[in-house]
């Protein structure tokens, strides 16, 4: 019960005030982006569990541009991004070898 959040105090410059003003607005930004990057993961993984090669090589390419923005825009460290891209890429892969191999 102690561990509730403290209230946080109002800036009394108006400087501070606008900047807490744009803060959520980021932040409410930068949620939803991370939203949508993990969601499109999540959504390659599934169709590559699901052995389905075109849907899984569709929605990489999705995911591919959607991790890229938000690695511009600094949500993810580009290298996080690269890492994340560089493994979904080996499973779609991994999914093509295995259906030709069958």
């Amino acid at each position: 019960m102690a561990s509730a959040k403290p209230k946080k105090k109002n800036p009394r410059l108006a400087s501070g005030r606008k900047r807490a003003r744009q803060d959520v607005k980021l932040n409410a930004a930068n949620t939803s982006l991370r939203s949508k990057y993990r969601t499109a993961v999540k959504n390659v993984e599934k169709a590559v569990a699901a052995g389905d090669k075109a849907k899984a090589t569709d929605l990489f390419a999705k995911a591919q541009s959607i991790v890229d923005i938000v690695a511009d825009k600094g949500i993810f460290h580009k290298n996080k991004a690269s890492r994340d891209k560089s493994r979904l890429a080996a499973k779609v892969k991994s999914l093509a070898t295995a259906q030709a191999a069958a």
